[in-house]
């Protein structure tokens, strides 16, 4: 452990430039995202928090499962309505340029290391770098901000901080603080974290976005200004091997089940009861075995399938057959939960409020599956 390190703000990145004067060009941003594959989703105008866009976001209990907008290709919950579709960015940033950009960082094989600059008096000695005690002899004066933490972690490791790794993109924040992206290995799952965190964390002040977060494109204006990219590189560089060391140390990768179960049947009452709720029609029938064969193939795995959403779809889909007289709602409501039960035993609860509302968003749409055969 070094005794004698010294912190002050020149340890810092660079000062951040003036604010562009030439305005926000949402919409470019978005698309130069999806380019690099990353999916996107829209921001508050103004703000980094995610966009809501239907009144139910605001009551408690309401999911992104149970949500009609995202089948509906509106945005809603953050970044679970992160996208690749060129159409459908050019829809929803074209009309609402006032938009900011989101990454859903997760699904962009992502890890970005958020490095806030907000000089304070520092916790115990053993929140500073969660696992590494740090004994009283170590001089930690000047010590507080995450740049100081980040480098004195890199210090002990023998390397150079990230927040001097010109070889990846780092982002300058409005507040100070630093964005710096890293791709990651798609068979690791990275996870989240807070620096203030008494669980899972890096280092004090040094929060952590992968899976199941997001971070603000660059370019992305709000109200306290630029999120500006620094001179070095344009993209993501592979996540250092000792810093997915630590982060592995700290708790932030995902230990996969230890065992993947077997593929899990349609039962066979569900079977049957498809012929019977489609008749004759074959239209009714191929509709229904087309969508729930997309929820049963959800029990191929444990986790990471996309079940909510997909039972979610599947249950707007039956509302629509309802809607147009095609499929009587009990059936409907037999076949979904017949199917989710499969894929996933012992989630019904769970399963039954997905297709509640589900169900009642597509009975508001009648769905049109052509002539019949």
């Amino acid at each position: 452990m070094p005794a004698e390190l010294r912190f002050s703000a020149s340890d810092s990145a660079p000062c951040p430039p003036p604010p562009s004067v030439a305005g926000l060009q949402s919409l470019k941003t978005a698309l130069q995202c999806a380019a690099q594959g990353w999916p996107v989703h829209p921001l508050a105008p103004g703000r980094k928090t995610p966009a809501a866009n239907c009144e139910a976001c605001r009551q408690a209990g309401h999911t992104a499962a149970g949500c009609s907008c995202l089948p509906a290709g509106r945005w809603c919950h953050g970044f679970h309505a992160a996208t690749l579709d060129t159409a459908r960015i050019e829809a929803w940033w074209g009309s609402h340029p006032s938009l900011g950009v989101g990454v859903a960082c997760g699904p962009g094989r992502l890890v970005v290391i958020d490095v806030d600059a907000h000089s304070s008096q520092p916790p115990t000695r053993d929140r500073i770098l969660p696992g590494i005690p740090i004994s009283d002899h170590v001089n930690l004066t000047g010590l507080s901000s995450g740049f100081h933490t980040l480098a004195l972690l890199a210090a002990l490791r023998q390397q150079p901080s990230p927040a001097a790794d010109t070889g990846t993109l780092r982002v300058r924040t409005p507040s100070g603080g630093l964005h710096i992206w890293y791709r990651t290995d798609p068979h690791r799952r990275w996870l989240c974290s807070a620096g203030s965190s008494t669980g899972r964390a890096l280092a004090w002040q040094v929060d952590v976005r992968a899976h199941g977060g997001y971070i603000v494109a660059p370019g992305t204006t709000t109200h306290a200004g630029t999120y500006t990219a620094l001179p070095g590189a344009t993209e993501p560089a592979p996540l250092p091997a000792w810093l997915a060391h630590e982060l592995q140390r700290t708790g932030h990768l995902h230990a996969p089940p230890a065992a993947v179960p077997a593929p899990r049947p349609v039962p066979p009452r569900a079977q049957q009861a498809v012929i019977a709720a489609g008749g004759d029609d074959t239209r009714v029938q191929r509709t229904l075995n087309t969508v729930l064969a997309s929820v049963s193939d959800c029990g191929r795995v444990s986790e990471g399938a996309g079940f909510s959403s997909t039972l979610n779809r599947a249950a707007y889909t039956l509302g629509g057959l309802v809607a147009a007289g095609l499929l009587d709602h009990s059936n409907a409501e037999r076949l979904l939960h017949d199917v989710a039960a499969a894929a996933r035993p012992g989630q019904e609860r769970r399963a039954e409020q997905i297709i509640r509302s589900g169900l009642a968003a597509g009975t508001q749409r009648p769905l049109d599956i052509g002539r019949r055969a």
